[in-house]
């Protein structure tokens, strides 16, 4: 069962395809671009305000480690931003246009 090449390009140049993959580069660019933006901006603040993140927050603690931990806490939610959009959205808009392609 296989496709044809002109079927192929057919639907390559088709308008759901483009807008399918159009949508997934720009949710993952969107969550990606976010993420480097606290990760950097993390980062950042440790290079130019230290003082900041050495700020106690308990006999043994600094702010640092919260906020350093809520940054890993943050690229999880990320990710279950991504799955949930995947698999509410995007897979079943690829599974629509499998269909279509699979009938004709």
């Amino acid at each position: 069962m296989g496709i044809k090449a002109e079927r192929v390009k057919e639907i390559l140049e088709s308008e759901k395809f483009k807008t399918l993959v159009k949508k997934r580069i720009t949710v993952s660019i969107t969550l990606t671009v976010i993420m480097l933006i606290v990760y950097f901006g993390f980062i950042l603040t440790i290079a130019f305000n230290k003082e900041f993140l050495s700020i106690k927050i308990g006999e043994h603690l600094t702010l640092g480690l919260p906020i350093g931990i809520g940054i890993i806490i943050f690229a999880w939610i990320l990710t279950g931003i991504y799955i949930n959009w995947a698999n509410k959205k995007y897979d079943k808009a690829v599974r629509e246009l499998r269909n279509e392609v699979l009938e004709n």
